[in-house]
């Protein structure tokens, strides 16, 4: 049975700093990695998926990604004042995604393998998750620099660790929403509704079972296109 639909929310209203000169005029969800913008990328796995709505965020130079993104059906939330971060963003653009657990899909790595949004959607379970995030080892990322995001036991829950051993969140996952009304800050980040998910042992992990690169950096870029071309 096919896995059930999620409305996906992408976010592409970052700065890019640490991408230096590539982000000075356009913003990094444009940067092609072997010849496809990474905007697209993310795309082609929501419409493999079957997400919908598909609701994309602005900020940066938003309006080129507005432009890039006119007549493909895609929502845009735009951010135009103060940037509001993940959770913030996510928070503004509830009307469009509409109610129940959403998806989340940073566009700023490079996936080989099964579609992460799909192995997602097969291993929810609404019963006792509140969060599901997509997570590698940190032997197998690539384009990464710096320890660990969380540890796993043996169901699957997540706690914070930032050790070597621990496992990285690769920018993918399913979230309940209810807990976004629940911050009082305008600008937040979704750190902040994991942690009371985490509290809860309501947070969860799964492995990707596919390659992964990190492309936040020119670094990681050329990672990302190595790995494509089967030489990383």
């Amino acid at each position: 049975m096919r896995p059930r639909r999620h409305a996906l929310m992408i976010f592409a209203a970052g700065f890019g700093t640490r991408m230096g000169a590539l982000t000075a005029t356009r913003p990094k969800p444009l940067i092609p990695v072997s010849g496809v913008p990474l905007i697209d990328r993310a795309l082609a796995l929501a419409r493999e998926a079957g997400a919908e709505p598909v609701v994309v965020n602005t900020h940066y130079l938003g309006g080129q990604i507005a432009a890039h993104l006119a007549g493909s059906g895609v929502a845009i939330s735009d951010e135009p004042g103060e940037i509001l971060e993940t959770g913030g963003g996510l928070r503004k653009a509830l009307p469009l995604l509409g109610a129940g657990p959403v998806m989340t899909l940073n566009p700023d790595a490079v996936w080989l393998g099964p579609n992460p949004l799909l192995q997602l959607a097969a291993a929810w379970d609404d019963d006792r998750m509140d969060a599901l995030l997509l997570v590698q080892p940190m032997a197998r990322v690539r384009g990464r620099v710096g320890g660990g995001d969380f540890a796993m036991d043996a169901d699957g829950r997540i706690r914070r660790d930032r050790g070597a051993g621990g496992v990285v969140y690769l920018g993918a996952q399913i979230i309940r929403t209810g807990g976004l009304g629940e911050v009082a800050e305008t600008a937040f980040s979704l750190n902040l509704v994991w942690d009371r998910m985490i509290a809860g042992g309501r947070a969860f992990g799964l492995i990707y079972d596919g390659d992964w690169c990190d492309v936040g950096s020119p670094e990681g870029l050329a990672a990302a296109e190595a790995m494509l071309e089967g030489r990383g």
